[in-house]
């Protein structure tokens, strides 16, 4: 099962309080901060909320 990549590069300041618990759930606190989730629905709804705050890529 592929795996995703996930860099927050947007700072959470400012955002909607639904967006910050989404960052949260998905590990990423501050700014760099990088994660590897599994490539399912439920993370990928989760890119698609707060997708203009972050930087995905594929993982072999």
């Amino acid at each position: 099962m592929a795996n995703l990549n996930i860099k927050l590069v947007k700072s959470l300041n400012g955002r909607i309080v639904k967006h910050k618990a989404t960052a949260e759930a998905l590990g990423l606190r501050k700014i760099g901060d990088t994660t590897v989730q599994p490539d399912n629905a439920a993370t990928r709804g989760k890119i698609a909320h707060i997708g203009y705050l972050l930087q995905v890529t594929e993982e072999n």
